[in-house]
């Protein structure tokens, strides 16, 4: 009665099924990975964010992925170049955020981006003379600082991310590795400008993704059941009449 399950069509059709739940069964145990990695995304937010506030002299850039979103404070002269990472959303508000190179004690430098700037704000300038800035470390972000003036000059002031080694190499100076996220400034910057918010620590929409891509899976191997009974009665009837 079940003879046809070897024919080629049918052949086909096992392959098709196996192919789907093993390929539906990965996607759910992707989701799952990436639930783990936004946990301890999660984790680590918190317990960087929530530490002391430190010297950046104290900490050790050379791996961001360990001090990041870490407080630090830090003094120094901001110097006369601006940048804008434009195109950018926060609190359902369109705007850009105003970045400055900040030259501390020892003439090293390190980018600051001075926060949220919305839409219908002028670009303000960063406060003149010495200034303590605290706020978050974070890393350089990759892609390049590729838009150009009008004129087409090598001189880049927009800019679609913070791109530390662009910059650097705009710059033709050496540039720390990480950027602060601006929180306080002494004296005080603009009031026009919003702080970055920390992503938010919700889970996400991954646990749900896993057990959509389980359901699935069990759907196709119900259905593949489904359409073998019904063939195989198919085949038991014309048997009985014959």
């Amino acid at each position: 009665m079940y003879s046809f399950l070897v024919r080629p069509k049918w052949i086909a059709f096992h392959l098709l099924c196996v192919a789907l739940i093993v390929v539906m069964i990965n996607l759910a145990f992707w989701q799952l990975r990436r639930l783990d990695e936004r946990q301890a995304l999660n984790d680590r937010v918190a317990a960087q964010s929530t530490a002391d506030v430190v010297p950046l002299a104290d900490i050790s850039l050379a791996d961001p992925g360990a001090v990041e979103y870490r407080q630090v404070e830090v003094t120094g002269t901001y110097l006369d170049i601006q940048f804008e990472v434009v195109n950018l959303s926060q609190a359902g508000t369109t705007g850009s955020d105003p970045v400055n190179v900040l030259r501390l004690a020892d003439d090293s430098l390190i980018l600051v981006n001075r926060g949220f700037l919305p839409f219908d704000a002028d670009l303000v300038a960063p406060p003149s003379g010495e200034v303590t800035v605290t706020g978050r470390l974070r890393p350089s972000k990759s892609g390049g600082t590729d838009q150009r003036d009008d004129d087409d000059t090598p001189q880049v002031t927009e800019i679609r991310r913070i791109d530390v080694a662009a910059i650097a190499n705009q710059l033709m100076l050496p540039v720390a590795p990480m950027y602060i996220e601006l929180l306080e400034s002494t004296p005080s910057d603009s009031s026009q400008l919003l702080p970055v918010p920390l992503p938010e620590a919700g889970n996400g929409p991954h646990l749900s993704y896993t057990i959509q891509w389980f359901i699935f899976s069990v759907c196709v191997a119900v259905g593949w059941v489904f359409a073998v009974r019904k063939s195989a009665r198919k085949v038991e009837r014309t048997h009985t009449v014959s």
